[in-house]
């Protein structure tokens, strides 16, 4: 039997619905919203269960921060086996997020911190207000990353920067981490969750298909060798236009009754 959240844990993982976007929100202010395993385990269940009209979701933290990290009180002694399957079962859960059903945007503020990190680097556009500040403390608390992060997070930023922050208990601010592919929005001071917002419902409106694509064939073609990339390219293209949607957005366009692309 496959562990199950605890009832408290599923109440501090609220979801409601905006029109087709699923928005997602952790409510452990108390606890900045640091991750135990039965957040975790509700995380993975509500992605799981996304309702059937959900094109897009956003995930975003209650109170002033988006996530702390591990839950340090709730750490166990394990030995290697446990541990394994302690990491491999969030892995599994934060799989959910960037292999499931829609896009996801996280709207970041304050801290996204360790788990925090591993989270967010889950999500497929990071939207960071100014009072965000990232940083990866594991390494100066004689412990690693188990939540995928050694994977994720070196894509975004590269293996030396993921190294320093580890080593050093460096924290890039939201400028810095902006600059540095930590996010790719940098907003005004509250005002992450109104354009991730914004960024979800632009994204439900396009051809599923285009999104599924961009969501798991993507990130496989840019692990793929040149060759290789180049048939699942030439394979996805055609699946995704032959979809019904694909062929009426580029009739409206051909007509004129689509948008054009603007500057700006």
């Amino acid at each position: 039997m496959r562990p199950r959240p605890t009832p408290s844990a599923t109440d501090a993982v609220q979801l409601t619905m905006q029109g087709p976007v699923a928005v997602i929100r952790l409510c452990r202010p108390g606890k900045r919203n640091a991750l135990s395993d039965g957040l975790i385990l509700a995380i993975r269940d509500t992605f799981q269960n996304l309702p059937a009209e959900a094109r897009a979701a956003v995930i975003h933290g209650e109170g002033e921060h988006f996530c702390a990290g591990l839950d340090l009180s709730e750490l166990q002694e394990r030995d290697a086996g446990e541990g394994v399957h302690h990491s491999r079962m969030w892995h599994n859960a934060l799989d959910q997020v960037q292999h499931g059903a829609v896009p996801v945007i996280a709207a970041l503020h304050g801290a996204v911190v360790g788990g925090g990190l591993e989270l967010a680097s889950a999500c497929h556009i990071r939207v960071a207000d100014e009072t965000t500040f990232f940083a990866l403390p594991e390494g100066t608390r004689g412990i690693f990353v188990g939540g995928g992060g050694a994977v994720r997070i070196p894509k975004l930023i590269g293996a030396a920067r993921m190294t320093d922050m580890m080593l050093t208990g460096r924290v890039y601010d939201a400028v810095d981490g902006e600059r540095i592919g930590l996010a790719q929005y940098l907003v005004p001071k509250g005002t992450a969750l109104d354009k991730a917002l914004e960024l979800a419902q632009r994204i439900a409106s396009n051809a599923p298909l285009t999104n599924y694509a961009l969501m798991h064939a993507l990130p496989r073609i840019a692990e793929q060798p040149a060759d290789h990339g180049f048939f699942t390219e030439a394979l996805m293209a055609s699946i995704a236009q032959a979809a019904p949607e694909a062929k009426e957005r580029v009739r409206a366009f051909l007509e004129g009754k689509a948008a054009k692309v603007q500057k700006g």
